[in-house]
């Protein structure tokens, strides 16, 4: 057995929008490498063990953290790092995978959800729409210098940049076709409490970033797609819109027992992991050991929905029916007394005595 380095997508910020197998990974680990600057605190809090090493790898040299790959291999530590959104975004995962491989570590990724994705169900619109916007074009930090050759596919962009180059990126986008009543998306801290989500126009958007003041790294999203359409007026007279009946199928996917289960599995997970108490011993006895207790979930759904899903049992068939008809009837004897009709008296003739 070896040492394990999982690289965990956080996901944008807030700490419930990592996935399952992430805050698993969390509550596993040994030593968690994060950043606090691009992943939120409540995250590690959350889900990492209180006696978890937490490294801020911003602040030391990377140097540092090939030592600290180098001891997790030696005491076989599990070790996660941390990426903000998705690891495959934007997060130098090749460079830091390859390291872990040569040091003979045992490697995962785990995908999160990307900025972009949590700024596109901000605002309730896809990203890329037939007829409008086919492709989507992720442009990260250090690539705004091509936003002017990406713009002329006339695709719907997506650009992490910093607020300080706004003027330097509308420049770029109306010299590469966009006109100047494109909308544009800006998100700052999204799904965060204190986020930012802007809708303005290509020549509105150096004015808007001033209004809210958005001078650090922001996504901004570009592109026809992103119209919002006008609101309906009801109108006199409208009919009620009828909502059709729930099948059964989506009352149970309705179900809040099916959040409770997901995270009650991961908090179960988080506090064996923390617990760190060992399996206890399997005796040969029949009896339970005394002090141990079956705990059933009031909230637990899955006997009513094996129940649901059990297929019916199948009819007999007719030639078998037919057979059991021509069986003979049994019949069981009854306890209560008949009443028997009572038979003539027949009269009787006196004997004589002989002599």
């Amino acid at each position: 057995m070896t040492g394990r380095v999982s690289f965990v997508g956080a996901g944008p910020g807030a700490a419930d929008l990592i996935t399952l197998r992430g805050a698993r990974r969390l509550a596993e680990a040994d030593v968690v490498v994060w950043a606090p600057s691009v992943v939120e605190a409540a995250c590690v809090r959350e889900h990492a063990r209180p006696d978890a090493e937490l490294v801020d790898f911003s602040r030391v040299p990377e140097s540092e953290i090939v030592d600290l790959y180098r001891r997790a291999a030696a005491s076989r530590l599990k070790v996660v790092r941390l990426h903000a959104g998705d690891p495959s975004l934007w997060g130098g995962l090749r460079e830091q995978h390859d390291t872990c491989r040569k040091l003979g570590l045992d490697t995962e990724v785990v995908p999160g959800v990307s900025a972009v994705s949590a700024a596109g169900a901000a605002v309730a619109r896809e990203l890329t729409a037939s007829g409008v916007a086919r492709s989507l074009v992720l442009t990260g930090p250090d690539g705004d210098e091509h936003v002017a050759e990406f713009a002329a596919h006339g695709a719907t962009m997506a650009i992490s940049a910093s607020g300080a180059r706004t003027a330097r990126i509308v420049e770029r986008l109306r010299a590469g076709g966009y006109p100047d009543d494109t909308p544009v998306v800006v998100a700052y801290k999204v799904s965060l409490p204190d986020e930012t989500i802007a809708r303005t126009t290509l020549g509105g958007l150096e004015a808007c970033v001033k209004e809210h003041k958005l001078y650090r790294t922001a996504l901004f999203l570009v592109g026809e797609a992103l119209k919002e359409t006008p609101a309906r007026r009801a109108a006199a007279g409208d009919e009620p819109v009828r909502r059709a009946r729930p099948s059964r199928w989506a009352a149970r996917v309705s179900r809040d027992s099916a959040s409770v289960a997901a995270w009650s599995a991961v908090h179960d997970w988080q506090e064996s992991a923390r617990a760190r108490r060992a399996a206890p011993a399997r005796t040969e006895q029949a009896d339970p050991a005394p002090g141990l207790a079956l705990v059933v979930d009031a909230t637990d759904t899955t006997a009513d929905d094996d129940a649901a899903n059990a297929p019916a049992e199948p009819k007999p068939k007719p030639a078998v029916a037919a057979a059991a008809k021509r069986k003979p009837a049994t019949v069981q004897a009854s306890t209560t007394p008949r009443a028997t009709a009572k038979k003539p008296a027949t009269p009787r003739t006196k004997k004589t005595k002989r002599a």
